[in-house]
């Protein structure tokens, strides 16, 4: 769910240049991309066959989110594609809005992209509400994907997942190490707006029956599917992964047991690595 820490693109460029042991193109191309009325921001790395889409979380974007993936993931092996969702990082305007479909329309948004940009079929990285988007897009795109890895996800709103989301709710209670990337990104007073209207959009699923988000669309899901868990994820409660993984077919589950919300920056070596492996099985 929320994006606490950040890892920067900074060290990009500082890649080592020795061709005998550095074989990834480093370059990254920025653009945007206007896609069912908005302009998408997005970067793409990499020259390889395998498309990769990376679907940050929530108020998340390419900057925040995914620094060490956009930086280190095999750039021969795969092309890397991350993008901001609408009302996030520099995919504004609009402002972000959290209506009863905002996972569906961030689906529809992310394939919509990909096919502007030429991908046909590709794999997806999703982290915290992007592994939701994520969810929902390969249910209702089961051509286009070729593997799926969601970690911080759930399917679903518990009474829980209620009490950590309002417990989180009023950021003035947040370290201020701990705001510093969401301030810098939408300045100091417009985003605690956004962030309460986040809590109030996902807790509106718990109106639904068992507080679905997708739980019904799981069973369609069809590409072979990688859930990690951290242990020790404070946002997660570990019965989410053991979910998903009872209700995606032929998936599997790795759980990380030093891991927490942002597993994928803390233990970034070894998270690409597995996503690596993963993808080229």
């Amino acid at each position: 769910m929320a994006l606490i820490l950040t890892r920067r693109l900074g060290a990009l460029r500082n890649l080592s240049q020795k061709k005998t042991i550095q074989p990834y193109c480093s370059s990254v191309t920025a653009g945007r991309q206007h896609i069912n009325g908005v302009q998408l921001y997005y970067e793409r790395t990499g020259i390889g066959k395998h498309a990769v889409l990376l679907i940050p979380g929530a108020l998340g974007s390419t900057l925040t989110d995914f620094g060490p993936q956009l930086k280190s993931l095999n750039k021969e092996m795969f092309t890397i594609v991350g993008f901001d969702p609408r009302g996030y990082g520099r995919s504004r305007p609009p402002e972000r809005d959290f209506p009863p479909n905002f996972f569906e329309r961030d689906a529809k948004d992310a394939v919509d992209l990909m096919k502007a940009l030429g991908f046909s079929r590709f794999s997806l990285l999703g982290w915290s509400d992007g592994g939701i988007t994520g969810l929902v897009l390969a249910a209702r795109n089961p051509e286009l994907i070729h593997k799926m890895v969601v970690w911080g996800s759930n399917a679903y709103v518990s009474q829980q997942d209620l009490s950590i989301y309002h417990a989180i709710s009023d950021v003035s209670k947040w370290s201020a190490r701990m705001r510093k990337p969401m301030e810098d990104m939408y300045g100091a007073e417009v985003f605690p707006m956004i962030w309460k209207a986040w809590v109030d959009g996902i807790s509106q699923f718990t109106h639904r029956p068992e507080g679905s988000i997708c739980m019904e669309l799981l069973p369609h899901i069809c590409c072979p599917s990688l859930i990690i868990h951290g242990e020790k994820d404070p946002m997660v409660p570990s019965f989410h992964p053991q979910y998903l993984l009872k209700h995606i077919k032929g998936s599997r589950l790795h759980v990380n047991p030093e891991g927490k919300h942002n597993l994928h920056l803390r233990f970034a070596t070894e998270f690409n690595k597995m996503v690596e492996d993963f993808l080229d099985e």
